[in-house]
């Protein structure tokens, strides 16, 4: 319980030594957006796969890494670059090893990464070798960093909805073995969630969770599809929720996170720039906002910078940084006991590095919205 209101001056200046020390989730991370550039060029290489640039700058440059490309659809072309290196079982295990030793090199406690098996099948790889590379490269990493995590597989919402159904398929037989979520992604525009009732209402009889890709490229009655018609755990995105206030009360009461990702947002133009991004009134009203990279090689991106932006553009201060990061822990797809274990553990964490930063050890034994159940 709080004993008192903590005071600006208690907190730390915010820097990115202290917000790479802090424990923190990535719940919205792609697989096939997260390579390193000399992966994509190495496996390239051994694939004998033509790349449109042969070195790292050139790469960066056509797949518009870090540049605003003004439409969702033209940022989903870069994907054509990675997922050209990613048909193999070894590829596949590579990119996720390497991911998740990224995400740890930042402290990522709790890594969550999606992806669609139909999009790695071109040279006739099945959906379980598939599942089992990417599984494995996580389970290994995980043994070298500690860095726990997790997969989410993806349908895709201009593909077939029988597609959709295999894919839930997949994920209810993954279902305690890695798996822990499915999501559908892809240009939301002409292609709605409801199309694809069919697998979420296996997903949801299986007691398997869902997340879905809405409101970023098209308007709140897409988040109110995947809420109502398909049973949303979570939504991906959301920017858009501001335009519909019933609906974001809606939200709010139900606690259903967003997951938010701010400069993939100003890349595709769902938002103009920064300053005009929902996430700190968001935050502001109550909803359980979460920050996460998206895809961290093709934003040029990893959750400190994100977290840097909110400080600096968006005006988030320590306390409120604090409180996002331990929302991102209260949304994890994980059971509630071990997820109120790692809360506890994270909520320490978070106090022994304010503490090491400068600012009084039992600190965060003091902030309100640090709340310790999940």
């Amino acid at each position: 319980m709080a004993t008192s209101t903590p005071h600006p001056g208690d907190f730390p200046p915010v820097t990115e030594e202290l917000l790479r020390a802090l424990p923190k989730t990535d719940l919205h991370c792609h697989l096939d957006g997260s390579l390193r550039l000399e992966t994509i060029l190495d496996l390239a290489e051994k694939q004998k796969v033509r790349l449109p640039a042969d070195t790292p700058e050139g790469l960066a440059r056509a797949i518009h890494m870090g540049q605003n490309t003004g439409s969702l659809e033209k940022y989903l072309e870069a994907f054509d670059v990675t997922l050209s290196v990613l048909q193999t079982e070894e590829s596949l295990y590579r990119a996720a090893y390497e991911l998740a030793i990224d995400a740890a090199r930042e402290n990522v406690r709790y890594l969550e990464v999606r992806y669609a098996p139909v999009l790695h099948t071109r040279l006739g790889l099945k959906p379980t070798t598939i599942v089992d590379a990417v599984l494995e490269g996580l389970r290994v990493a995980k043994r070298e960093t500690h860095v726990k995590s997790n997969v989410i597989i993806c349908g895709i919402r201009h593909i077939d909805p029988a597609t959709s159904l295999r894919l839930a398929e997949l994920a209810v037989a993954y279902k305690n073995r890695g798996v822990v979520g499915y999501d559908l992604a892809g240009a939301e525009e002409g292609y709605p969630s409801k199309d694809h009732q069919a697998a979420f209402q296996l997903i949801l009889s299986n007691n398997v969770n869902v997340t879905i890709h809405a409101g970023e490229a098209f308007g709140p009655e897409s988040i109110a599809q995947a809420v109502h018609y398909c049973g949303a755990h979570r939504i991906g995105h959301g920017v858009r929720l501001r335009e519909n206030g019933d609906l974001l009360n809606y939200i709010n009461d139900h606690r259903v996170p967003l997951e938010m990702c701010p400069s993939s947002n100003v890349q595709t133009g769902s938002v103009a720039d920064m300053k005009s991004h929902p996430l700190k009134f968001y935050f502001d009203f109550g909803l359980r906002v979460t920050i996460n990279t998206d895809n961290r090689l093709i934003t040029d991106t990893t959750l400190t910078k994100e977290l840097g932006i909110a400080h600096r553009e968006m005006g988030f201060t320590l306390e409120d940084l604090c409180t996002l990061i331990v929302s991102g822990f209260k949304s994890a797809f994980l059971p509630y006991r071990e997820k109120a274990d790692l809360l506890k553990a994270v909520n320490q964490e978070i106090a022994a590095v304010l503490a090491k930063h400068g600012a009084p050890p039992k600190l965060v034994e003091s902030l309100p919205r640090n709340a310790r159940e999940a």
